[in-house]
């Protein structure tokens, strides 16, 4: 055997184990992270099952000590502030994304709210939180419902902005330059040619973010706040479900864990299928 061979056989089996060790490490990562999602998911299930009754969805959140009672009120409060958020949000997000992609690519204003963007996208949701109570809450003396559409809309934007960059990003040039070829204004070129090609991963990113915020506490606490009865009226303190978990979660009352744990399996299952629902579109778009 000449020493040419037995270097590459010898560079071959120091690179198999390489491999074999960097295989292995990967996938005791992936089997942690199984477990613990495994685990969650288990719980979840187990003791959020138990809770969901027909009062689950048609009765109020009981005093303390009660062995009736339900989360209707949160239920309702929680996806009217979420749905409003992302009404406000959605266009503000879009907008800014389709200025970043089209018109501020390499200018200074672009790469600024690109930058400020990154920022907010990273930020933890009890700074939005504490913002939003400082410049709402306090001047108006009061919690209220807009005020966690406002917390609420506030981390639905970045997300969105990001999402539509990027999607409209990967749309091909040659769209662009076969529509200016036709004398296409770009004001049309975006509505009717990029937009479009980008439209499945735009409403992706919208239903990401509506999973995000769909389970956001920390802003709540300091804007929404909560509110034990059936309340329709924003400029009020709103029940929502995320309060309620946590308020209940703590308390040593055995139909309040049981209904905590309700509220949790709900908002699970609902940003599961809102994932599932971003896949597939995003699926769909190749």
């Amino acid at each position: 055997m000449s020493a040419t061979t037995a270097a590459r056989r010898a560079m071959y089996q120091k690179r198999r184990r390489v491999n074999i060790v960097a295989l292995t490490l990967s996938m005791a990562a992936m089997s942690l992270g199984l477990i613990w999602l495994i685990w969650i998911l288990f719980e979840t299930i187990t003791q959020g099952i138990g809770g969901l009754t027909w009062a689950t969805f048609s009765q109020m959140t009981p005093p303390p000590n009660s062995e009736e009672g339900g989360l209707a009120n949160a239920i309702f409060g929680s996806a009217l502030m979420v749905c409003l958020a992302t009404l406000i949000g959605t266009p503000i997000g879009v907008m800014a994304g389709v200025y970043l992609a089209e018109y501020g690519q390499k200018t200074w204003l672009g790469n600024s709210v690109r930058f400020i963007n990154d920022i907010l996208l990273s930020a933890p949701s009890i700074v939005i939180g504490l913002f939003v109570y400082t410049m709402i809450v306090l001047r108006f003396r009061g919690f209220s419902g807009w005020a966690g559409i406002c917390a609420l809309a506030l981390i639905v934007i970045p997300v969105v902005i990001r999402t539509t960059e990027n999607m409209l990003n990967l749309v091909p040039n040659a769209l662009r330059e076969a529509a200016y070829a036709l004398g296409t204004p770009k004001w049309k070129l975006i509505l009717t040619v990029t937009l479009k090609a980008a439209r499945a991963g735009v409403l992706t990113g919208v239903l990401l973010a509506l999973a995000r915020v769909s389970g956001e506490t920390a802003p709540l606490l300091l804007t929404a706040f909560n509110n034990r009865f059936w309340s329709t009226d924003l400029s009020g303190p709103m029940a929502n479900l995320p309060k309620v978990i946590f308020d209940f979660a703590m308390s040593p009352y055995g139909n309040w864990q049981k209904l905590a744990w309700a509220g949790v399996f709900i908002i699970t299952i609902g940003v599961l299928v809102l994932n599932i629902a971003a896949r597939v579109l995003f699926k769909n778009k190749h």
